[in-house]
């Protein structure tokens, strides 16, 4: 017998990739449960399927950076006194990046490469310990969004957020929609897909100098980088990023203030049309502005 849940969750993440550097994702989750009928004449009940499988994923996955440890590029380092990961992504010609963060600011993937499978394959190895005696296996279908206007990947950090989007390093895959006098334009939308394609956006005040943090490189400085720094609650996070792959704010970079930011570019680009712009964040989510 097999019970199935479309739709469970929506992982939110980010993850490094030697071409593309760090990559703003949004995944839908849906899954498959093989087994036996139990003493309810269920597989499992339909709530503990959303409750508790819907918990890992987010809890393993979601507001993560994702390393796929097994790269060439990739070198990490666990202080075991202080619980706290030291990741850097030896990207070549000066495109490296670099974090120090909580070891919950990430999710290590056992592979040379971030897919779907690999992912998969991770998740289903923590869900398959939590599952009762009579389930005999999970299958989960990993897919993104089906978009059929411009949409771009970004990536961010929260400091004053209390839950996990504090995280320095994790972000979304998200459609924009843009309404020149209230006529949606396609134009100014791929205008953004194509200057935030796999973009870290940050806010300047973020901004330190690189002997404020753990990082070093064995040859060079960091001159090519944007180098990031913010006290939150769940601990220190530090980001060393190339300034060719970020856009800086003068904002937090919440979803709201990255709507505004559009539509003020739009503004000052063409100071005598009126704009409205619709900043998805992720799968069915976001914020409008005008200007």
């Amino acid at each position: 017998m097999q019970l199935f849940v479309n739709d469970l969750t929506v992982m939110d993440f980010s993850y490094l990739c030697p071409k593309r550097g760090m990559v703003g994702e949004s995944w839908i989750v849906d899954v498959i449960l093989n087994g036996d009928l139990n003493e309810e004449s269920m597989v499992l009940d339909f709530g503990k399927v959303k409750k508790q499988l819907k918990y890992l994923i987010d809890e393993y996955i979601d507001h993560k950076l994702l390393v796929p440890v097994e790269h060439e590029f990739s070198r990490v380092q666990q202080n075991e006194k202080t619980d706290r990961v030291k990741v850097d992504f030896m990207r070549p010609d000066n495109k490296s990046i670099h974090l120090n963060c909580p070891a919950e600011a990430y999710a290590f993937v056992y592979s040379d490469e971030v897919t779907m499978p690999s992912v998969g394959d991770y998740l289903k190895d923590v869900i398959a310990t939590h599952l009762p005696e009579n389930v005999a296996g999970i299958e989960l279908n990993l897919r993104a969004e089906v978009i059929n206007t411009p949409y771009y990947h970004y990536t961010h950090g929260l400091k004053k957020h209390d839950g996990n989007c504090q995280r320095i390093a994790h972000g979304h895959r998200s459609k924009v929609v843009i309404f020149e006098n209230q006529i949606e334009s396609i134009k100014w939308q791929e205008y953004w897909a194509k200057r935030w394609c796999d973009i870290y956006i940050g806010s300047t005040e973020d901004i330190v100098e690189p002997n404020q943090t753990a990082f070093q490189l064995e040859q060079g400085n960091f001159e090519q980088h944007h180098v990031f720094a913010y006290e939150a609650s769940q601990g220190r996070f530090e980001l060393a990023i190339p300034k060719s792959e970020s856009e800086m704010l003068d904002t937090d970079t919440t979803v709201e203030c990255l709507a505004q930011f559009m539509a003020d570019e739009h503004k000052r680009l063409s100071p005598d049309e009126d704009f409205r712009v619709l900043a998805y964040e992720g799968v069915g989510k976001g914020a409008i502005a005008f200007a």
